[in-house]
Parts: structure tokens; C-alpha cells; sequence
């Protein structure tokens, strides 16, 4: 008893609290940075993950765009490839009506109606939209203006085309068709990649 009396009495009490104190103010000020530190990785992660969810959706509808230009390339490709051969088919049967008018009266008579014919067949028409900057109300217009191929398009002036839009109205007047002979013509001759390419330079068919 006189022990603990005597090591009560001499305990350095002054120094104890001298060190404790700073002891604990570190421990609380530790304890404050640990729990923010804590805090603030949360943010982060949630951030990471928010982040990823955009990359995953923005690849996909990269993926799907590319999709959709190639499906619609494959579409001007077999535009191209019908009017092509319609074009063999006329061809032929105009041969076959000249051949026919050279020969006997009766067969002269027969290769009237097949000259006929072929007159009266509607002109093959490309998907003139596939041009950047033309919608479905122009291309109506250009069969209107008749314009119903790429050839027919790329063959056509800056004047005539822009002569047609003035016509239609003002609505259509903000249209620049500079560009548009050019891209029929790439179109008409199946340069699919070449026309791709420049269309993806290109802002709503101006350069």
C-alpha cells in the first residue's frame, strides 16, 4: 500500500499529460482525415462507375452507326446495281426492235408494239437521298425536274438544281446542291468508300 501510495505520489503527472494531450489531438485529427479520405474514394468509385456506363453506351451506339452506314451503303449498291440492269435490259430490247425493223412488214408490224414498250416503261430511279443534303421532299422535286438517276444528277448543273429549289419555295432556297453533282457521280460509278468518306467531312452535304 505504501508502494502504490509512493508511486502515485512521484509520478511524473506534469510529463504524462504533457505528451498525452498532443497524443490525442493527433489521434482525433488522423481519425478526421481517414474518415474524408474514406469519403472521398466513395466519390471517386461512384464516378468510375458512372463513367463507365457512358463508355459501354457510347460504344455501343458507335457500333450500331456503323451498322446503319453500312446497311445503307449496301442499299445504294443495289440501287446502282438495278439501274444497271435495267439499263442492259433497254439496251436489249432496243437492239431487238432495230433488228426487227430491218426485217419482213409482219415482223415490222410485231417490233412496233415492243418499240412501244420500252418507250412507255417508267425510268429507273436511284435512291437519290443516299446524296448528303437531299431528303425525301427533294428528291421528289428532282423527279420532278426529272432527275431520277445518279447519272441523271451528276449530268445536271449548280444553276438547274439550284433553279430548282428556288422554284419550290423558300423553304427550300437555304440548300446548297454544290456538292451534290459530285457525290452522284462517286455514287454513280460505285465508289461507295470514296463517297463515305467525303461525306463524313462534309455538313449537311456543304462543304
Amino acid at each position: 500500500m505504501e508502494n502504490l501510495k509512493c508511486l502515485f505520489t512521484n509520478f511524473p503527472w506534469d510529463i504524462f499529460l504533457f505528451w498525452l494531450l498532443p497524443l490525442l489531438l493527433l489521434w482525433w485529427l488522423m481519425n478526421r482525415l481517414v474518415n474524408r479520405y474514406k469519403s472521398h474514394a466513395s466519390e471517386l468509385q461512384d464516378r468510375i462507375n458512372f463513367l463507365e456506363g457512358e463508355l459501354e453506351a457510347c460504344r455501343k451506339n458507335k457500333v450500331s452507326g456503323a451498322v446503319s452506314a453500312d446497311v445503307d451503303a449496301l442499299n445504294a449498291k443495289i440501287s446502282k446495281l438495278e439501274a444497271d440492269l435495267d439499263s442492259c435490259n433497254k439496251a436489249k430490247l432496243a437492239a431487238a426492235a432495230a433488228g426487227a425493223a430491218g426485217g419482213a412488214v409482219a415482223a415490222a408490224g410485231v417490233s412496233a408494239p415492243v418499240a412501244s414498250l420500252a418507250a412507255d416503261k417508267p425510268k429507273k430511279k436511284d435512291d437519290l437521298k443516299v446524296v448528303e443534303g437531299i431528303g425525301p421532299k427533294i428528291e421528289s422535286l428532282c423527279h420532278d425536274a426529272g432527275i431520277y438517276t445518279f447519272a441523271d444528277l451528276a449530268a445536271a448543273s449548280f444553276e438547274t438544281l439550284k433553279g430548282i429549289l428556288t422554284d419550290a419555295g423558300s423553304r427550300f432556297q437555304m440548300h446548297d446542291p454544290t456538292t451534290w453533282p459530285k457525290q452522284a457521280e462517286l455514287a454513280r460509278d460505285g465508289k461507295w468508300d470514296e463517297l463515305k468518306s467525303w461525306q463524313d467531312a462534309l455538313n449537311k452535304g456543304r462543304e
